[in-house]
């Protein structure tokens, strides 16, 4: 499935062609368009579908959307588990193959 998920612009390139910026959607970050929204702001709210911020969104509405998404477990369906994630975009394969074996370890313990 492929959602309009809401996140928060953390980060703005304003050289890049197109305008692209560093979107949070509860923890894990992706670059998206922000072509269709050119005049949004760091810190502000924005809904991305496939890659693209299609509108601003206001913060309370972002977060309880977030919140809804997260129980539902759609925010892993759409986005993996993190830490599999970081692990893989960290060149880190043992780790991701851990990750991946076992769901339930958060990798927070001492080994």
């Amino acid at each position: 499935m492929c959602l309009a998920v809401p996140g928060k612009v953390v980060a703005i390139d304003d050289s890049a062609e197109p305008l692209t910026g560093l979107i949070d959607f509860g923890g894990v970050q992706k670059k998206a368009c922000l072509e269709y929204v050119s005049d949004v702001k760091v810190g502000e709210y924005v809904i991305v579908h496939v890659g693209f911020a299609l509108q601003r969104l206001d913060e309370e509405s972002a977060l309880a959307s977030l919140k809804l998404f997260e129980e539902l477990g759609l925010l892993e369906e759409e986005f993996g588990d993190a830490w599999e994630q970081a692990a893989k975009e960290a060149g880190d394969t043992l780790a991701a193959e851990r990750a991946a074996a076992d769901p339930q370890d958060s990798g927070s313990e001492a080994r």
